[in-house]
């Protein structure tokens, strides 16, 4: 299968549309946890409880993976108790441990607001060879990468 003939594009010009989606993002991220009744961070969150599947994500790995304090995690773990979309649950290995676990509803809740747009998003890849969604696929991973890094380099203290 060969790839529909593509515009021509400047790595300035890829990273201009990269900038403005990264924006659109950014607000629509809080348009969608404004729809879900919860914050960015809350939604944020639940991301990562949703993402950590069978094997429930602890108190302290969301507070880690959000770049949160434990304390403001706590606050986090009510709202999203609060709304129906988590509860903690004891560690069965360590009694001391929390873990957050997704209400089995969470999910379906998400997928009615993302839904639309994957759809959308899945029509868009199919307008694609196998070839060019794998190399989006590969420069989508090495750019997260990137990013994985530059923030630990922003979170270091800085010298001086």
């Amino acid at each position: 299968m060969e790839g529909k003939p593509r515009p021509e594009a400047s790595p300035e010009q890829a990273l201009a549309a990269m900038d403005r989606l990264i924006a659109l993002s950014l607000t629509g991220q809080q348009d969608i946890a404004q729809r879900l009744g919860l914050g960015v961070t809350d939604l944020t969150c639940l991301g990562h409880v949703l993402g950590a599947g069978a094997e429930p994500i602890t108190a302290g790995e969301l507070a880690e993976r959000a770049n949160l304090t434990t304390g403001a995690v706590t606050g986090v773990v009510n709202r999203l108790e609060k709304a129906g979309y988590a509860r903690r649950q004891a560690d069965p290995a360590d009694r001391r441990r929390v873990r957050v676990v997704a209400d089995e509803t969470a999910a379906g809740r998400l997928y009615e607001v993302y839904g639309p747009f994957y759809l959308r998003l899945n029509e868009l890849f199919a307008d694609y060879t196998p070839d060019e969604v794998a190399v989006l696929a590969d420069w989508f991973t090495r750019a997260a990468g990137l990013m994985r890094t530059r923030q630990e380099e922003l979170r270091r203290p800085a010298d001086g």
